[in-house]
């Protein structure tokens, strides 16, 4: 029996979405080739993280790993993922996220070992950042885009973001682990609860929860539910607006299962994680205009992209009133057959492998 080929994955930013598309992917992964994470973790990383890899995958924690720009930690991180790289011998390494993607496109240079880059939402497109550091994050990503790597973009809108930057792009969906959320969804026990607006994820800039407050303030017969925390949790002041903090996976779950309608009111996105789930979940979605967002959900065929106030309102409106059930069973399906963690597999070991016979 041929020896399995090494993936190495280097990740900084390992948690929320990108902490479920990782476990996914490589869980999946992990039955056709040896799969090394090389990781550091995030404050809504979950405690027991390691639970909920494959026993078979081989995680490796770096020290140097950090958020922001800081010259002294990322050049050491610089030195210790080439050290790990040096000690897993991989065949194929993906980078993902933007710090990982910049400091893993100049350790290594792709001649031997192909490399890939997974931005999972570009850091210049961070509206949160003042314009001369996304000036910065693009200068930094558009010298990283003439190394010899391929960028796989997880939307098709980040696919065009990264077509602008480097002439080796191509791009897989972010996917979901169907059959796995479904065994959890099935083991959620229903509870009887008022009409209820929910999202998903931490309380940041870029979920915008300014607005998430205005749509609430803007229904106040309707309960509004944010599953998460963060720091911006004060701008969420509506009298009907339940924030739960901090939950784990399954407990998540259950609030999602025991809510009616799913609101995404992003100022940016990648791919996100939590609409897909709540598609799959036959949960009616409500989302803001954006990239990431309206790759997926479509007006009048699958769910409501929304612009204005009003809009939410009125798509709010229509699903309570019962007027959205094709949508739902379109977007379910439209996960089924899309957004899969075993398609996304398949579509990844394609790219690997072509990468693998390109580099001879």
């Amino acid at each position: 029996m041929a020896e399995k080929k090494k993936i190495l994955y280097i990740v900084e930013a390992m948690g929320g979405g990108v902490f479920t598309y990782i476990v996914d992917l490589a869980n999946e992964l992990v039955n056709s080739y040896d799969m090394y994470i090389a990781y550091a973790v995030r404050k809504q990383t979950p405690e027991n993280y390691k639970d909920y890899f494959d026993k078979r995958i081989h995680l490796i924690g770096v020290e140097n790993f950090a958020r922001a720009i800081n010259p002294s930690k990322d050049i050491a991180a610089f030195f210790e993922i080439r050290k790990i790289a040096k000690r897993v011998r991989p065949d194929i390494i993906h980078l993902h996220s933007s710090k990982a993607g910049a400091l893993g496109r100049l350790a290594f240079n792709g001649k031997k070992v192909p490399v890939f880059y997974t931005p999972h939402g570009y850091s210049f497109l961070m509206q949160n950042s003042s314009s001369t550091k996304r000036k910065i994050y693009k200068a930094i990503e558009t010298i990283c885009g003439k190394r010899n790597c391929t960028t796989i973009s997880c939307s098709a809108g980040e696919h065009e973001e990264s077509e602008k930057l480097t002439k080796q792009a191509v791009y897989v969906n972010n996917a979901v682990n169907t059959e796995a959320l479904q065994e959890l969804i099935e083991a959620v026990p229903r509870k009887k609860h008022p009409f209820t607006v929910f999202t998903l994820g931490r309380i940041c800039y870029q979920k915008n929860p300014r607005l998430f407050n205005q749509v609430a303030c803007a229904n106040p017969d309707v309960h509004f539910l944010w599953i998460g925390d963060g720091e911006l949790r004060g701008e969420l002041t509506a009298p009907n607006i339940e924030i739960t903090g901090w939950a784990q996976r399954n407990e998540a779950l259950q609030y999602s299962v025991n809510a009616d309608v799913f609101l995404l009111t992003s100022l940016w996105e990648g791919l996100p994680m939590s609409l897909l789930e709540a598609m799959f979940m036959e949960k009616p979605c409500v989302v803001s205009d954006v990239i990431g967002n309206h790759d997926v959900i479509h007006n009048d065929d699958n769910g409501y992209v929304c612009n204005k106030i009003d809009e939410y309102t009125k798509a709010i409106a229509e699903i309570r009133n019962g007027k959205s059930e094709g949508y739902v069973k379109k977007a379910r399906a439209d996960v089924i057959e899309r957004y899969d963690t075993r398609v996304q597999a398949r579509q990844y070991s394609d790219i690997y492998m072509a990468g693998l016979r390109k580099n001879g």
